[in-house]
């Protein structure tokens, strides 16, 4: 058995907030080819930089502090209470945007690559 302790804080800004997926390397008790989880600190004002499209994933985003607005095409979810969480699916496009300083988890399934945006 592989275990790994850490500190989200910590390991979080190598993989732009993401501690388990795909991007680890095998081996490590971190990689999964089945899910996804982020922790993300986002500062006021922070948005994603473009649109996920064609999302073949589903997610699930649940705030632990701050205002977070998760956009939908046809609405915009607004997190305002610790433990808000909103569910997305395949073929849901969305984006983010943080109306306060926030901290949020993302728990994403399957774990597959090609949705980093370019830096």
């Amino acid at each position: 058995m592989t275990i790994y302790v850490g500190n989200a804080d910590e390991d979080a800004p190598a993989e732009h907030g993401w501690l388990l997926g795909h991007f680890k390397p095998v081996g490590d008790a971190r990689h999964s080819a089945d899910v996804e989880i982020k922790w993300g600190r986002h500062a006021k004002g922070d948005r994603r930089a473009q649109w996920v499209s064609g999302e073949e994933r589903t997610a699930l985003l649940m705030l632990i502090s701050g205002r977070f607005h998760v956009e939908l095409p046809d609405r915009d979810v607004v997190l305002t209470t610790p433990g808000d969480y909103v569910v997305w699916g395949r073929g849901d496009d969305h984006s983010w945007f943080a109306a306060e300083d926030s901290v949020v988890v993302t728990v994403r399934w399957p774990s597959v690559a090609g949705y980093k945006v370019a830096s």
